[in-house]
């Protein structure tokens, strides 16, 4: 056996949980998956930054583009019932209606047209943050704080967590919006949801989560929990691609905000036009309802059929493995990286107790000290500036894991 094996069977014996975890790795057949992916020729531990795509989604893909060249190979597609399928398969996969739901073009687009919905900048006010969200909305909240907003971002705890009780005391009565993600980019933290939205939801704020890295690969529930705004792409865990993502307005709340914008989907029921040849006079352009749910809202013009066509087999697939069981079958492997590298003196980043895909360690100027090694060993995980992070998928396995520990020096670089 490997020193990970070893790493990983000291962990499971002081940690039962992490024994059963195991156990349920082993009674999971379709785990790993390696069949339903391309031979990849490295140690790919990168799926957190772009996810690789399942061979049954290029099929479909391949497919779908011989139809787009009308070469009469294939039949025709109904692509507004392809639509409605993969809206009913990531509903049941976060836990909300279809009518909760529209297609966007990615989830920063998203957390834009909740910021809007709600008036900001103008709106005022407090918005709660922390630092276990999406780096790319420091940037956004900067700006809204540079226009006067009242931005509050809560730190890390030393443990790689976000303090509850320093949430609670940030939260007030002027507070309109808390922005937290579901699990963290940075270092694979998981927030409870429920305790999030019950702390906004007692002084009247709204709630948005960034699923971006929980859906398709950590269970969640965004009715259970309560959130009430929420947006993700499909490139990551979903096994999709750029392009196409998902905005979650609760239902309760979907009437209380104007469209931010006005897209040609919002339009439901009939389109009747007044200025083409034979049309009935009146003295408006056009005569229409709107979309009932999410889509009448917050909808965009065209949607990526290409990203649809992937998701239909990609969500589908995730479905068959189930996300329980790819969380209970990536975990051991998780594990011996948290014990194998904390027992070398690198400093963690992430919870001991997280049940993510990503885990992540702070190394100073690791930038510089990491990549030539990684390259050599045919190692690809995400290198930041001063922190690394290795996120595990269901193609992955130990063998894996052993080639990251050992291309890792035996000690942090100085």
């Amino acid at each position: 056996m490997s020193f990970t094996r070893r790493a990983l069977v000291t962990a499971a014996a002081a940690a039962p949980v992490l024994a059963a975890a195991a156990k349920a790795a082993t009674t999971t057949p379709a785990l790993p998956a390696k069949a339903a992916f391309a031979k990849i020729p490295f140690a790919y531990l990168d799926s957190g930054s772009t996810h690789p795509m399942p061979l049954g989604a290029r099929t479909a893909l391949e497919e779908y583009l011989r139809y787009k060249t009308r070469d009469g190979t294939t039949p025709g597609y109904d692509m507004d019932k392809k639509e409605q399928a993969v809206m009913a398969r990531f509903a049941a996969l976060v836990g909300a209606d279809p009518s909760e739901l529209c297609f966007i073009q990615s989830t920063t687009m998203g957390e834009n047209l909740v910021l809007k919905a709600m008036g900001y900048p103008q709106a005022g006010g407090r918005i709660v943050t922390d630092a276990a969200h999406f780096f790319g909305s420091f940037y956004t909240y900067g700006e809204l704080a540079k226009a006067g907003v009242d931005v509050v971002t809560l730190p890390f705890t030393k443990d790689g967590a976000i303090d509850y009780g320093q949430m609670a005391a940030a939260v007030n009565g002027k507070t309109k919006l808390v922005a937290v993600s579901a699990i963290s980019t940075a270092n694979g933290f998981e927030h409870d949801l429920k305790k999030v939205c019950d702390i906004a939801h007692a002084h009247g704020a709204m709630v948005y989560v960034d699923m971006v890295h929980a859906a398709g690969s950590t269970p969640i529930d965004l009715r259970a929990a309560g959130v009430d705004f929420a947006a993700s792409s499909s490139y990551k865990w979903l096994m999709g691609d750029f392009g196409l993502g998902f905005l979650y307005v609760r239902r309760e709340i979907q009437d209380k905000f104007p469209r931010p914008w006005w897209g040609y989907h919002q339009v439901g029921g009939r389109f009747i036009t007044h200025v083409y040849p034979y049309d009935d006079p009146a003295p408006q352009d056009a005569t229409y309802g709107y979309d009932p749910g999410a889509t009448g809202r917050f909808g965009m013009g065209t949607t990526s059929w290409t990203g649809a066509v992937q998701l239909d087999y990609s969500l589908g697939f995730i479905d068959t493995l189930t996300v329980p069981a790819i969380q209970a079958y990536r975990q051991p492997l998780i594990d011996a990286v948290q014990t194998e590298l904390r027992r070398r003196g690198y400093e963690p980043m992430t919870p001991l107790s997280a049940r993510t895909p990503l885990v992540a360690f702070a190394l100073k100027d690791a930038r510089k000290k990491l990549p030539e090694a990684l390259n050599k060993a045919d190692v690809k995980i995400t290198v930041s500036q001063h922190r690394f992070r290795a996120s595990v998928s269901v193609f992955n396995d130990m063998n894996d894991i052993d080639r990251l520990l050992a291309a890792l020096p035996a000690s942090p670089p100085g």
